[in-house]
């Protein structure tokens, strides 16, 4: 997740999504890094990270999708489950 201490679209997933991410079969697979804009993020990007938050998936190093902005919970989770399933090896919840 790349966030800057300033962004109240970041503080909001935090308030929402911070405590039950870790919880999910989600987490699992895609863990969540906290980058601060503007840092390396030591992932090959497939262009550069403008807007936060910005969830970036990446598999070897390498970037293999992302997620740009957060509007709420749903749109969230059904975003990271696209995303997911679209991963090498493919993606089920259950």
């Amino acid at each position: 997740m790349f966030e800057t201490a300033s962004c109240p679209v970041c503080l909001r997933w935090h308030r929402e999504l911070d405590a039950i991410y870790p919880k999910t079969p989600e987490a699992v697979v895609a863990p969540l890094r906290r980058v601060t804009l503007g840092t390396d993020s030591g992932i090959l990007l497939a262009e550069p990270v403008r807007y936060t938050p910005t969830f970036v998936f990446a598999r070897d190093g390498r970037e293999f999708g992302r997620i740009t902005g957060y509007l709420n919970d749903d749109m969230f989770w059904g975003q990271l489950d696209a995303l997911l399933a679209r991963q090498p090896g493919g993606w089920s919840p259950l």
